[in-house]
């Protein structure tokens, strides 16, 4: 496992995720570019290195592309198609230990829910960027209200998390990118995950760091030594450990 040395987690109440390059290895943007896939990548990288203010990109991204509903339904299907080794199960154990589960991210909201359906997370735990369509499937915009598609907006979504009358805290926030980055003073724990993509400055500004494409290499850097005990003691749960345990070794 590659990673910065960290202390012992706390047991958090809530976990949170970002979507593309860390629950799914795709970045939904960039698989319903086709034929352009070269330009909208370097605007994605660019706004998730930092370098460009997100809201500089985000639309424009999607006039390159003006996505037809077809198309978002389809990044939904690949989505599930992508998700990480272990992401399910990973889901379930942190319910079973009563913990809020949820996904915060700049993709577009049908296919997010889609995979958070398919992992098990409530679709009230999903935060992206909602978007548009006319009568007959065509794209007609973007909802530029959405904080997360501009630069600063995912904490504001994470604070509603961290703060809200729902909270559950403390909040660990996993994800691989700028804005991820952004949101990391309002955690108690934030893991910088390159395991598709590693960002090398959101690594260095990080002082969790997980490198390994596979979700159970998360379990010793989310939950308690006692935590993970009770799932090794679950049927339905101790493979997860396993995993981890062979992963972190």
């Amino acid at each position: 496992m590659s990673s910065r040395p960290h202390g012992p987690a706390r047991p958090f109440g809530t976990v949170v995720f970002d979507c593309d390059s860390t629950l799914s290895s795709i970045e939904g943007i960039e698989d319903l570019a086709v034929g352009r896939e070269d330009e909208v990548r370097a605007l994605t990288d660019r706004a998730m290195n930092g370098e460009l203010p997100l809201e500089d990109v985000y639309g424009a991204r999607l006039e390159l592309i003006r996505p037809t509903a077809a198309d978002v339904e389809r990044i939904g299907a690949r989505y599930i198609e992508t998700a990480l080794p272990h992401a399910a199960q990973l889901v379930s154990a942190l319910h079973h230990l009563g913990k809020r589960v949820a996904i915060v991210s700049g993709g577009l909201l049908p296919p997010v829910r889609a995979l958070a359906a398919h992992l098990g997370i409530p679709a009230a735990e999903v935060d992206a960027v909602g978007v548009f369509f006319d009568s007959a499937g065509a794209y007609a915009g973007f909802d530029t209200d959405s904080p997360l598609a501009r630069a600063g907006g995912k904490l504001e979504v994470v604070r509603a998390l961290a703060e809200g009358e729902d909270a559950r805290p403390p909040l660990v926030l996993i994800g691989d990118g700028a804005t991820d980055l952004e949101a990391a003073p309002l955690c108690e724990r934030f893991i910088a995950f390159g395991g598709v993509v590693r960002r090398e400055q959101v690594f260095a500004a990080a002082d969790v760091t997980c490198a390994v494409p596979d979700l159970a290499a998360l379990v010793p850097l989310i939950l308690t030594s006692e935590e993970q005990a009770h799932l090794a003691a679950s049927i339905d749960h101790a493979a997860l450990v396993r995993a981890a345990e062979t992963l972190t070794a």
